[in-house]
């Protein structure tokens, strides 16, 4: 990924410094559990431990791979320099490449989850806080961009905070599904290492031996990990093309926050965009572009195939790296957001009480008109308002038909904005409950 859209800590996590450090691991802690078993000697197992405090050279293992094709026995052969050629003759005993590539990216996948998890505990805060905030904030909500009936801003807050909620247990979940390694030699089937070394080394890598693997780790667990990320780069453009909305100049109800010296146009100086909130939506595409490939690598050939593995290179860094930088620019979108109450009081009443429409229908449905009848009388008088910009309240207490059925102290009752937000504090005990245990 580019550094542009990267952080320093999930960037570091896909390093080939912190690959071949994994590397090593698997490989040291196989040997101690094949010492133990009496495989190989235990002076061979702790003659590797010494090159704990090694720094791979990189640039010496990628010389080596030029020649032998092969990444791991290039890693192998410059541990063999570290470690010297007798010592080293034990490591890797009975295992395959891919018991060290698939547990190696499962330690990155579980470690990148915990960094995620971590970020959307940071937007969780942040939209918990503004929900509070403007809990009592009233605006229009909107079906198919058109105004529909009074909300809060807090409840748009504590609805992104319960989808983002959602997504933390669909990550624990994921990070669960992946948490997985395999150190069952070619084709998997422990005939030239026994299961009790997979045991150990999962142990010490904090994953869980693989019931049954191939000479790969089953890649459905892939799938849904990555399809996990996809679905919380959607909930993050969810949450940036609301924004987007706020912001337009007809709307301005809210906008990102603009610090002194920013510039919005290399044209236009006035201009104040929603850069980042359009920002989080490409990034969101990147991410989402992995979920595909991710599906596709379930279905390998036989006991192994590497076509996963040019796709897993690309797609576990990228998305990783690109969400770990998405949510925490969400999460400073969100906390520096600039509400304007004002403006959302005056969008709201730009039609003159329109969008009470539905309380005056059931008002007179309760008050004995059929619904068909009911449905004609409001919408005869809304169609005034939007076509020649009356007044809502005032056309229903001149049409004779509503005020047959309703006292104008009813009618007036219909436009009280309070009937929309009394179940306000219901829902907000509905969605921070948890969190607030």
């Amino acid at each position: 990924m580019i550094p542009r859209y990267a952080r320093p800590e999930m960037t570091a996590l896909w390093s080939p410094e912190t690959r071949f450090r994994i590397w090593f691991e698997i490989e040291a802690h196989a040997c101690d559990a094949q010492a133990d078993l009496g495989v190989i000697p235990r002076k061979n197992a702790e003659a590797v431990w010494r090159a704990k405090d090694v720094e791979f050279d990189v640039a010496r293992i990628d010389e080596i791979e030029a020649v032998t094709k092969h990444d791991v026995i290039a890693f192998l052969t410059h541990l063999a320099e570290h470690v010297g050629a007798e010592d080293a003759r034990f490591v890797h005993q009975g295992m395959t490449s891919s018991d060290v590539l698939d547990t190696t990216l499962n330690v990155q996948l579980v470690r990148a989850a915990d960094i995620l998890l971590a970020d959307i505990d940071r937007v969780l805060a942040a939209l918990k806080r503004r929900a509070y905030e403007h809990k009592d904030t009233i605006r229009i909500g909107r079906s198919h961009g058109i105004h529909a009936e009074p909300t809060t801003m807090g409840l748009t807050f504590a609805r992104f905070y319960a989808e983002m909620d959602r997504n933390r247990n669909r990550l624990e979940k994921a990070r669960w599904e992946v948490a997985t390694g395999a150190i069952s030699g070619a084709v998997g089937t422990f005939a030239n290492i026994d299961p009790a070394v997979e045991e150990h080394v999962c142990a010490k890598l904090g994953l869980r031996p693989e019931p049954i693997s191939t000479q790969v780790i089953p890649r459905d667990r892939h799938a849904m990990f990555f399809a996990t990320l996809g679905v919380i780069a959607s909930s993050i453009e969810n949450i940036a093309i609301e924004i987007r909305h706020m912001q337009r100049t007809e709307v301005l109800e809210a906008e990102e926050f603009f610090s002194p010296g920013q510039k919005g146009s290399s044209a236009m100086p006035h201009k104040r965009n929603p850069v980042l909130a359009e920002n989080l939506t490409g990034l969101a595409r990147l991410v989402r572009m992995a979920v595909i490939p991710a599906m596709e690598n379930v279905a390998l050939w036989h006991e192994r195939d590497i076509s996963h593995s040019s796709v897993e290179r690309g797609i576990a860094p990228d998305a990783t790296i690109t969400l770990d930088f998405a949510l925490n620019r969400l999460a400073g979108v969100i906390d520096k957001l600039v509400v304007y109450p004002d403006n959302m009081l005056k969008n709201m009443n730009r039609f003159r009480g329109l969008i009470m429409s539905q309380r005056v229908l059931l008002a007179l449905t309760q008050a004995g008109v059929s619904r068909e009848d009911a449905y004609r009388l409001v919408q005869r008088n809304a169609m005034k308002v939007w076509e020649q910009g009356a007044d809502f309240k005032e056309e229903l207490l001149a049409d004779p038909e509503v005020t047959a059925a309703l006292s104008p102290a009813q009618i007036e009752d219909k436009f009280d904005l309070g009937y929309h937000t009394r179940h306000v504090d219901t829902i907000f005990r509905r969605v921070f409950e948890n969190a607030e245990k």
